[in-house]
């Protein structure tokens, strides 16, 4: 995912920070192109949903393909950000700026906010204190799949599963004082 951003000053950022030791192992397993976070069975259970379908809901199921290529035109990344995908890239930065709280928000949770190298489960291995934004995540999950219910409904029961297992849970409005998002199509009463 960071081949589009090579040459940005963003890229550079994180590829010359120096190097720092991780508190525990790095994934060395790929996904789509970079190193992946698979479940930990001594520490978690199974996922609450099922998505062997990658959460496709359409009549003819879409292709699986690679993980997309860039961030979406419309997000603004800032001069003192730096962009990384790899594990040990996450950690050197994070040791150089002194960060121990990670904040994690996204999509897909059931996917690559669990499972990337600057993911929840990678970020708790190495022992950050991680807090999971639970309003301003999604998952892929198809409601025809198990255990049947709406794709909110589905989300909430990752959410509670990261919860159980991983890290605790915060809405945006805990950070902002503003109402927490809300999809247009979720009609559900908000859990506080």
């Amino acid at each position: 995912m960071t081949k589009f951003y090579e040459g940005t000053p963003q890229r550079a950022r994180a590829q010359k920070a120096s190097f720092a030791k991780s508190k525990a192992p790095l994934s060395t397993v790929e996904r789509w192109g970079t190193t992946w976070c698979w479940p930990n069975p001594q520490r978690e259970g199974d996922l609450p949903i099922d998505d062997s379908d990658m959460g496709c809901d359409c009549a003819v199921k879409c292709t699986i393909r690679e993980a997309w290529t860039r961030q979406i035109s419309t997000l603004d990344i800032s001069s003192e950000d730096a962009i990384t995908d790899q594990g040990q890239e996450t950690c050197n930065l994070l040791a150089e700026r002194g960060i121990e709280n990670v904040l994690l928000m996204g999509v897909h949770l059931n996917m690559c906010v669990l499972g990337r190298p600057f993911g929840i489960r990678q970020m708790v291995t190495v022992g950050k204190n991680v807090v999971l934004l639970r309003d301003m995540t999604d998952t892929m999950y198809n409601p025809e799949k198990r255990p049947k219910v709406s794709h909110f409904a589905g989300t909430d029961l990752v959410i509670e599963h990261v919860e159980k297992y991983w890290c605790p849970s915060i809405l945006s409005s805990d950070l902002t004082g503003q109402p927490p998002f809300r999809f247009k199509a979720d009609a559900r009463e908000l859990r506080k």
